[in-house]
Order: structure tokens, then sequence, then C-alpha cells
């Protein structure tokens, strides 16, 4: 006989005191830490635990005695269903502020070194239809709601457009309108699923890994031009042809409008081609009079306006005085490289990702830019000893790793180069403490300025400027 599974308890009345650093609120039970979605600073509520280990727990609240006065009302109606923008119930200047103090905390608490004090973060100027970029996936089976399923109301229309129910990946929640990008988008979306159910065309199943319509991607660029990808799962040219035919007809301010046949057993389009139907196969983004080229493929910040915040600050702290070499890691298609490109000498960036930095060269080439030069590869093994005696030793180093931080070698290879200063851009403060506490033996921090690139999200882009030490606080170090 199986043993039987423990009741996990209901605590009643407790209070929610903060925000975690991955977004989650906290409270306290004795010594006992639980974290809570959706929770904010100041509620009463009683809490379900779901998961309990030694010294902390998850739970979820159950009943909200006593909302905080913090508390904002979400605006969206699918807000703690679709698992994006998990922040809407906390006003944008709570945010701001838990945001500010996870970069603080995770700086102190993992780096432990020497910091200036923190530069108020610069937060986004607009907290709705701020991204640029958003993926849609097409389901022939919704997720049905607790509410719903509990009705008892039949649903015959299971067909959706939408995302993807997290850790769920064959449920998807078909979205009415979603705040995130301009409302192009969900306009979009949704004449395209009406057109197939007018005409019968059927939607993907995850399961059977069957149907027509599969997955839509819609980006707006801030200068206003617009790329649609489809991607079908089955090579029916008729079908594919009617409705790409029909959203080139019907939305005129398309100015790339794209498709892919997938048959594989995942989403991604990386590795297949992808065909032009009309218009122009990239859009392109602007910053100071740069164009900057954006195909299908491309890798572009999803907030074009507080990326431009972000590479402002990043050029601030790089302190060009148009003499420098600047080695640009990490550069993905090139665009910080490009946008620093006529205050130094000469920008060199280098990428794991051969398709970017095609489009990083092609962004040079189609601004003019004759000082810079990009190399593939990956890190640790490109920006080696012989590489910089090839190049030569850098002035300045910009560095926007992903999301692990950088490789040891990296690290080590940056501390010989030893150029005279390091921007570090991170989209993850935990690894980025633990990095500046290696580069700590020759380099200290000067400049600290977080940018908020998500509103809603507990994510946060954070921009470290270092200063290489005198020879004489290195021997003391």
């Amino acid at each position: 006989m199986g043993r039987k599974r423990r009741e996990l308890p209901l605590l009643e009345g407790l209070e929610i005191t903060a925000v975690a650093a991955e977004g989650k609120a906290i409270a306290r039970h004795g010594e006992m830490v639980v974290f809570i979605p959706y929770g904010a600073p100041g509620d009463i509520a009683d809490i379900k635990i779901d998961r309990k280990k030694h010294s902390y727990a998850e739970g979820h609240i159950e009943r909200l005695v006593q909302p905080s006065p913090l508390r904002a009302e979400p605006f969206c109606s699918h807000f703690g269903v679709c698992g994006g923008c998990r922040w809407q119930h906390l006003p944008y200047e709570e945010q701001l502020k838990a945001k500010q103090q996870q970069v603080e905390d995770a700086l102190r608490r993992i780096a432990k070194i020497e910091l200036p004090a923190i530069t108020p973060i610069l937060g986004s100027e607009s907290t709705r239809e701020y991204r640029n970029k958003m993926e849609y996936t097409f389901s022939n089976k919704k997720w049905l709601t607790w509410e719903q399923m509990r009705s008892g109301e039949e649903f015959p229309d299971r067909d959706a457009a939408g995302f993807h129910i997290p850790g769920a990946f064959d449920k998807v929640l078909d979205i009415d309108r979603c705040h995130l990008q301009d409302n192009l988008g969900n306009r979009l979306r949704l004449h395209v699923k009406d057109f197939a159910k007018a005409h019968g065309l059927s939607f993907f199943d995850l399961r059977e890994q069957t149907g027509l319509l599969r997955t839509m991607m819609i980006r707006i660029a801030s200068t206003g031009e617009t790329m649609v990808v489809l991607s079908f799962g089955e090579d029916s040219p008729a079908d594919i042809n009617s409705v790409l035919d029909d959203l080139r007809g019907s939305f005129p301010e398309i100015t790339s409008l794209m498709y892919v046949v997938n048959t594989k057993a995942n989403d991604t389009i990386a590795d297949l081609d992808i065909l032009l139907h009309s218009g122009k196969p990239y859009i392109e983004e602007e910053m100071e009079g740069l164009r900057f080229r954006i195909g299908p493929k491309s890798f572009y910040q999803t907030n074009s306006r507080q990326a431009y915040n972000l590479y402002k600050v990043a050029r601030e702290f790089a302190g060009l005085t148009g003499d420098e070499l600047v080695y640009d890691l990490y550069t993905g298609t090139g665009t910080i490289a490009n946008f620093i490109a006529r205050q130094a000498r000469k920008v060199i960036g280098i990428e794991y990702v051969e398709d970017a930095i095609r489009d990083a060269k092609l962004n040079a080439e189609v601004n003019g830019l004759a000082n810079t030069d990009f190399y593939a590869g990956d890190m640790k093994d490109v920006l080696t000893s012989e590489f910089i005696a090839l190049h030569g030793r850098p002035d300045v180093m910009i560095v926007d790793p992903p999301r692990a931080g950088m490789h040891t070698d990296v690290v080590n290879v940056i501390l010989e180069s030893a150029p005279e200063r390091i921007v570090y851009v991170s989209c993850n403060p935990a690894t980025q403490a633990r990095d500046l506490a290696m580069l700590d033996a020759k380099y200290k921090v000067t400049a600290v300025r977080p940018v908020d690139m998500f509103p809603h999200t507990h994510h946060v882009e954070n921009v470290v400027r270092l200063d290489r030490r005198p020879t004489s606080d290195t021997a003391q170090a």
C-alpha cells in the first residue's frame, strides 16, 4: 500500500513583508521563510503551503485577509493566469524600489567588494506597449481556467492563439488583449485566428504535432516598420498563401511578411529557412541617426526606447574620447559596438552566434562605419592572449554576457589584458556580482546604475563601471 501523502498546512494571517530577488513575495512563519507569487508587501493573507523544504516553503494566497495599501489594480484581464507581467499588482514606483534593492542586495551579498553609492534606477518611460517583439502560439486545445472547468459549461471551440501556460508545453492560454506591444499586434493575431476559423484551417495540436497554424512572431520597430513571421506545421502551399495573401491585403502597414514551414518536434525556427512572402526581408530600428537592420532571426533588445537609454549609460561609463581601442564582448548583432563606434578609434566585437556577427557587419556597412571589426566563436576560444597580441590591448572593454555570466577563462584573459576601464552590462545581478568579485583583484567598481527594461516583471539590467587599480592598490588587493 502506498504511503499516504502528508497534507501541507494552511498558515493563517501571515504578513507579507518584502519582495524577493526572483519576483516572489516573502512572508515568515517562525524561522521559516515562505515565498509567495502575486503578493504585495503589507498584505495579510492565509497562505496555503504547496512545497516545504528544510528552511523554506513555497505557497500561494488562499485568502487575502487584508490587502496591502500598496496594491494596484492589475490592468490585464489575463493577470495571474498567463504567467507574464507578474508585478501588475504593484505600483510602478514600488517595482523600481524592489529592483533597486535586488541589485544592491546581489552586489553587496555576493560580490562582497567595496562599492560606490548605487545611482537610482532608470525607469522605463513606457510601462505598457513597450515590447518590439512578441511570439504567440496557436493550439487546438485552449487552456481552460479552474473557474471554467468547475462551471460545468461545455467549451466545444478550443482553438487558441496566445501564450504557453508556465511549466506546461501543451497548454496555451487564448489571449484577448496583451498590453506588452502596440495594439497592432493584437489586431494581427486576432485577424489570423478569425481568418483561419472562418476558412476551416487547422490549429496546431501540440501533443500530436499536427495542424497548419503553429506560431506567429510580430516585431514592431520604433520606426513604425512591422515584421510578421508565421510558422506553419504543414507544407500546404494553397492554405499558407491564403493566410498570407489575406494578411497582406488587410494590413498594408506590414513592411516585412515572412513565413516558415516547421514540421519538427520543437518550435524553434533558428535552424530553418525563413521565406519572404512580401515586403523587405528585414525591418529597421534607429538610434541617433544610426539604422539597425533586424531580420527574422536577429537579436535586438525588446524594449527599443529603453535600449537606447541603456546604451547611453554604457557609453557614458566607457568615458570615450575618440582615441580608444574598445573590445565589445558578447556583441550580439553589434548594436553597442556600432552605437559607440563614432566616439572610439576602433571597436572589435566578439560573439558566439555567426548569424549575429553577419548582422553586426551588415549594420556597420549600412551606417558607413569603417572602424569596426567582428569575430564569431566561443568567447573563451576567441578571446585569447594571442588574439590580443594580434589586435592590440584594449583601452576599454564592454561586456554584456548571457544570464550565466562570464566563463572563468574569459575573466582571466580580461585581467591579463588589463584595459583601463571595463563596462559590465548584465541582465542577472547575481552572476554579475560573482564576476565582479573575480575582477576585484585588479579593478575597482566606480559606478553602478540599474536600468529597468521590463516593467511589471522582476527582471532588471545593471550597468557597472570598473577602473583599473593603480599598481600599488593591486599589490595590496
